[in-house]
């Protein structure tokens, strides 16, 4: 076998292919022998038919049948003997018999070989936070709210209260299918309902009718509705105010502690809890401004294969996402194959493109992973749970929760090494700002 090897491009070969007509032609008889045992022709015994009866019958359809496997078979010889590092599965082209061989094209994608640029001349902004008295004192306040109860007040309805009412809208005098409910349970502020129908509601007491207006936003997901003008019906059931629990014996029972323990040692604990969660905040904040000024600065030409991959595996990800959310009968009625490739190609290239330049990095420092940092990992992820012995076990033990974790910490360290020469910046942020960075980060991706 022949094989030669062009650049179509910086992420795809193609092969030029000749097998020898002789393997093809030892190949075919050897097949058409086995065809002869097990073919049926009228006039004839099974496994008595004459070869060259066999050979007209079938040959054509046997020869093509071999040539077809000779193509599966040789492509990946090819693929190795030219140590081509593949993405994806090849596209054949040009098939051409020939006196003395099999000749065919064939194209594949490849994984990209990259040169990554120095580290000096990328910009991360590393930010700094610190937990205060008075954000421990809102977390505590937070928890109260968590568990606030609910008390009827014949007062007049206001932000943070919570009002039950029936509503009923119409466009144009004409009702409107999802406009109504009864009982219907709103905390005022909270931007459940579409603008301007909360700030119609303030105001009004128990046993209060009103009409209001409001307008439909233009990018409303019901296109009948959406830029509409509506008016909604309201009557008032109940208008109940928020009643914290107090900070008492009860209230420390809660979360494991006695009286004698008291505010200062649940402070301590939630002190404790939110710095852990600045700690893992700033640790993801580098990590992605790290890993953006790096995509950033070097351009990848990203393979259609690793991208068709990666925006598969989103794809899953959002209906395992969609059935935690909505359970099993909720996801079947959700059709994956409606979401557009567009929907996750960005990201998905930004994924594929950081995943190449990671292992890059990785080769080039010849960068492994930390067992003592592996170890520490575990022992700090574990001490927020009841009993960390127990949770230390399972991710030592597990190979795959563990493969997870060497993940992160290879990743960690490949921060680390970028941001050794890197020209790093400081910014201190708020511990509420940390957390709203986090989670907008989460819900992009």
């Amino acid at each position: 076998m022949q094989v030669t090897t062009e650049a179509v491009s910086g992420v795809a070969r193609r092969l030029n292919v000749s097998v020898p007509t002789s393997r093809i032609n030892e190949q075919f008889e050897a097949r058409l022998k086995r065809t002869a045992k097990t073919a049926k022709i009228n006039g004839f015994r099974k496994g008595k038919i004459p070869l060259n009866v066999v050979r007209r019958e079938f040959g054509a359809s046997v020869y093509q049948e071999v040539v077809n496997d000779i193509i599966r078979d040789t492509v990946f010889e090819a693929i190795q003997q030219e140590k081509i590092n593949a993405v994806g599965m090849p596209n054949i082209e040009k098939v051409e018999n020939k006196e003395d061989a099999l000749v065919y094209e064939a194209t594949v994608e490849v994984y990209p070989e990259v040169e990554v640029k120095a580290f000096d001349g990328l910009e991360v902004e590393r930010q700094t936070s610190e937990i205060k008295d008075k954000d421990v004192d809102q977390m505590i306040e937070n928890l109260r709210k968590q568990r606030q109860t609910w008390a009827t007040t014949k007062g007049m309805a206001k932000k943070d209260m919570q009002v039950t009412f029936d509503f009923e809208g119409s466009i144009d005098g004409e009702k409107f299918e999802g406009g109504a409910a009864q009982d219907f349970k709103l905390v005022l502020g909270a931007g459940q309902m579409i603008p301007g129908f909360e700030d119609g509601i303030v105001g009004m007491k128990t046993g209060e009718e009103k009409v209001i207006d409001v307008t439909f936003p233009a990018d409303y997901q019901a296109e009948n509705l959406a830029g509409k003008e509506a008016q909604f019906k309201i009557n008032v059931k109940l208008v109940e105010k928020p009643k914290l629990p107090e900070i008492d014996a009860a209230f420390f029972e809660i979360f494991g502690l006695t009286e004698d323990q008291g505010i200062d040692k649940l402070k301590a604990d939630v002190r404790k809890n939110m710095e852990r969660e600045v700690k893992n905040g700033l640790r993801n904040q580098v990590k992605a401004a790290t890993f953006d000024a790096l995509v950033a600065a070097n351009d990848i030409e990203v393979p259609n294969a690793m991208l068709a991959q990666e925006i598969d595996r989103l794809r899953q990800q959002m209906i395992q996402q969609f059935t935690q959310q909505f359970g099993e009968q909720g996801a079947k009625a959700f059709d994956a194959s409606l979401l557009p490739d567009d929907l996750f190609k960005e990201q998905a290239e930004r994924s594929v493109k950081l995943g190449v330049l990671v292992s890059t990095v990785l080769a080039n420092a010849k960068l492994e992973v930390d067992p003592t940092r592996v170890e520490a990992y575990i022992d700090e992820m574990s001490s927020s749970y009841e009993d960390p012995t127990e949770v230390i076990e399972y991710f030592k033990n597990d190979a795959q929760q563990r493969s997870q974790i060497e993940a992160v910490i290879l990743e960690d360290q490949v921060v680390d090494h970028i941001l050794s020469t890197a020209k790093v910046t400081e910014k201190a942020v708020s511990y509420e700002d940390l957390l709203k960075e986090q989670q907008a980060r989460q819900q992009q991706g």
